[in-house]
């Protein structure tokens, strides 16, 4: 519903709906709500007049409120008497997640990107960024001012880590619990309008990253009003959503609508699916191919490309299969198995889920095939696992990095590859995933090598839930390994102590410093080339090729075009070409010092990574 509040419970089509909504908002609205097993429901206006107001019942478990409420508009709903609780379709917490709701008229920005066109998420170049610590004001109004970096950078999608309410001020967003609502902190739905046109009037998309799988612990209030959740199923964190049981059907309409609402009334043009395998559904139709078709029929009404994109444990392509095909019909999933298997080649790390990662034929395999592990044996899962990627299905369907915010924060000190690899480490790993079939992504200071950690972080407020975290986090990397990686076990940080989160703030001056300016001037390169090379924009799996002498040089071949490493000192590749882009260890020679071409082909005195163009 785009005013926030919730919808009408009277069957209709989505369009017509929509329009109610928007005219409804502009006049007041007459606030919903879902709770089908309460005897009362009322509205509560704490701004008002502070009097409880009995709503009407409607059919289906829905209520009406009889009184009809502004923008800016505080109220909250109380059930057979208890005490005042948040609309679960509330689009702003002014005074967090325990407060009451305040109405949202998203019709009252003054949209300045008519002229935006839209942005498919295939083979675009994505940025992550963690509002929070982006900027040291942490805030969407802060990252505006930081949007022409990534466009001199040559990004296409910023990627936005989840921005529903939470708990607290500080926190990764995934223990969001006002799913309809942006997190206040942040500066709440008007500051996400304002990124998302201004991002838009610079030529960048944006993609929300959503969590639908679970909520989080505190200010979870979702359960008092209808069975949104099930025993029938468990994930990771608990009881899942109910997406099959007894009252589902409502639970999945407000799963789905609140995806419709961020695409049509904040002008997103993707959204990240967090964790998909964690929303267990047992019905005939499968959410997420219920979810893609309402998002195909938005797109077609809004006139722009929106894209799904899956995070999937499964290593199964159904995820990316259209639904008229029987799949699952989400536009792109992330590929973690290129993340293992460039980040165990490149650092040698081989504990927990790398076990089965680390060798150049693992690299090729996933260059070229997506999964390592497409029915095959998983040491770690202790299982066989996935399955192949069907011959003909676009590369650009799977995005892939080097890093990201799991991959870096879920490690016990969160820190990044630049503590384990040098600079020419980091520029092989860019070239591999920029130039690589897939749908490249960066996470934020990736691009110049940032030298920040990114930890885990929280602000709750509970000292019970506090110390459950601190001992959690404690407790899962105790006897991990993690002490070969460190010289000894880690001291995990504290997930409560606003140091970590300072520690996690990007620092905007490293890359004014000339060894932070050489490498983003690398990854600028790289990605000005995969726009401006159709052989490396292209999502052709079969005309990707790999060569490789282990532990000597690992070569990669988009058409005529090879991204050339050369992983010791003193190495002859059999390739020939011209040089497009080269990033060399420069501190330990003169340029070009014992670099050539002899008669079986390209030399190179020291490690080095290089971009050709074959010769004919």
């Amino acid at each position: 519903m785009s005013d926030g509040t919730s919808p009408d419970p009277r069957p209709t089509d989505p369009a017509d709906r929509t329009t109610e909504a928007s005219s409804a908002a502009g006049s007041g609205t007459e606030p919903r709500v879902w709770a089908p097993a309460a005897q009362l429901v009322e509205l509560h206006l704490p701004g008002r007049d502070g009097k409880r107001h009995a709503m009407e019942p409607e059919p289906g478990g829905w209520w009406r409120s009889p009184v009809s409420l502004a923008h800016g508009a505080d109220y909250g709903f109380v059930l057979d008497g208890d005490d005042p609780r948040p609309d679960p379709r509330s689009a702003w917490q002014p005074e967090g997640v325990h407060g009451p709701s305040r109405v949202f008229d998203p019709t009252l920005h003054p949209w300045g990107d008519r002229a935006w066109a839209g942005r498919d998420v295939r083979g675009a170049v994505v940025y992550e960024l963690h509002v929070g610590t982006f900027t040291p004001q942490g805030t969407l109004d802060a990252a505006v001012e930081r949007l022409d970096h990534l466009v001199a950078l040559g990004v296409d999608v910023v990627e936005l880590m989840p921005v529903a309410a939470f708990p607290g001020v500080h926190g990764w967003g995934y223990d969001g619990v006002a799913l309809y609502a942006v997190h206040e902190p942040y500066g709440g739905p008007a500051a996400l309008q304002r990124f998302v046109d201004a991002a838009h009037q610079r030529g960048l998309g944006v993609c929300l990253d959503v969590v639908y799988n679970h909520l989080g612990p505190s200010g979870n209030y979702l359960h008092a009003f209808g069975p949104y959740f099930t025993d029938r199923h468990e994930t990771p964190w608990g009881q899942a959503v109910n997406l099959d049981g007894d009252g589902s059907v409502e639970v999945r309409r407000f799963v789905v609508e609140n995806a419709l609402r961020w695409l049509r009334d904040f002008h997103v043009d993707a959204l990240r699916l967090d964790a998909v395998h964690a929303l267990v559904d047992d019905s005939p139709r499968h959410l997420l191919a219920e979810l893609a078709d309402a998002v195909d029929a938005l797109a077609a009404e809004v006139g722009r490309p929106l894209s799904l994109v899956a995070e999937s444990d499964l290593n199964d392509a159904r995820m990316v299969t259209p639904t008229a095909q029987g799949g699952l019909g989400m536009t792109a999933q992330w590929a973690d198995d290129v993340h293992h298997a460039l980040h165990a080649f490149l650092t040698g790390e081989q504990h927990g889920y790398y076990v089965d990662f680390g060798s150049a034929e693992v690299l090729e395999k996933v260059l070229t095939r997506v999964f390592l592990h497409d029915g095959t044996y998983s040491t770690f899962r202790g299982e066989e696992w996935g399955a192949p990627v069907p011959a003909g299905t676009d590369g650009r369907r799977f995005v892939v990095f080097s890093q990201d915010h799991d991959q870096v924060g879920n490690r016990a000190l969160g820190d990044r590859p630049s503590e384990h690899l040098d600079d020419v480490g980091l520029a092989t790993a860019a070239a591999l995933v920029l130039l690589s079939p897939f749908t490249p992504m960066l996470f934020m200071g990736e691009e110049w090598g940032a030298r920040t950690r990114w930890q885990y972080f929280t602000d709750h407020a509970e000292p019970e839930l506090v110390e459950a975290i601190q001992e959690g986090r404690r407790s899962e990397f105790a006897g991990h390994g993690w002490d070969a990686i460190y010289g000894g076990e880690p001291d995990v940080p504290d997930p409560q102590d606003p140091a970590t989160v300072e520690r996690s703030r990007l620092d905007w001056t490293e890359p004014e410093r000339p060894e932070h300016a050489r490498l983003l001037r690398w990854y600028t390169d790289l990605i000005a080339l995969r726009r401006a090379t159709p052989d490396v924009a292209s999502g052709d799996l079969a005309a990707t090729r790999v060569e490789h002498e282990e532990g000597r040089w690992f070569a990669v071949h988009r058409g005529d075009v090879v991204v050339v490493a050369a992983l010791a000192d003193d190495v002859t590749v059999p390739l020939d070409g011209e040089v497009l882009a080269r990033f060399r260890d420069d501190a330990r020679d003169a340029p070009g010092d014992g670099d050539g071409r002899s008669g079986a082909g390209l030399t190179f005195a020291r490690r080095d990574v290089a971009v050709l163009r074959r010769s004919a």
